[in-house]
């Protein structure tokens, strides 16, 4: 698939239909993270990979990981622009599961508190995102429309609106 195809397709998953990932899947998707760009390449992350319900109850929206095949919480430690970091792995793991057929979706922490201490998580790191990975209920067809079609189709702000040129 091209990348801005595979960008432009690529809609949240938030039904899952509980099937098992794809043979391989779930590790291309956490090396896509891995190979995430970092400031200064410190690669401030680690991806934990746990059963969806042991993290369901600290999330959010717990019912977005209902029937989801995995979850993997990015946690990131150290200084300097670990946020944005943790962003860019995320970005990457979603963009690499749908590659494989897979669906994704991030979901913010409610309890900071319980997940950290569900997870394992030490005072010098920090929990960023929670991301579930599964097979969607609703199938969705990349090729079905040009990347441009699916540019349209997004329910985004246009180019225009989000675009400063000085």
């Amino acid at each position: 698939m091209d990348t801005f195809l595979t960008i432009a397709s690529r809609r949240e998953t938030k039904r899952f239909d509980g099937r098992p990932l794809p043979e391989g899947a779930l590790d291309r998707i956490l090396d896509a993270g891995r190979l995430s760009g970092s400031g200064r390449n410190r690669q401030p992350w680690t991806f934990v990979v746990v059963d969806p319900s042991a993290v369901a109850p600290f999330v959010f929206d717990p019912k977005n990981l209902d029937g989801a095949a995995a979850a993997v919480a990015i946690v990131v430690s150290g200084k300097g622009p670990i946020s944005f970091d943790a962003g860019r792995a995320a970005q990457n793991m979603l963009l690499a599961a749908w590659n494989e057929g897979v669906g994704g979706t991030p979901n913010g922490i409610a309890d900071r508190e319980g997940a950290n201490a569900a997870l394992g998580i030490s005072q010098d790191e920090q929990l960023a995102i929670v991301l579930a990975f599964g097979h969607g209920q609703r199938q969705r067809d990349p090729s079905r429309h040009t990347a441009e079609e699916w540019s349209t189709r997004a329910r985004r702000k246009p180019l225009e609106q989000v675009v400063r040129r000085l």
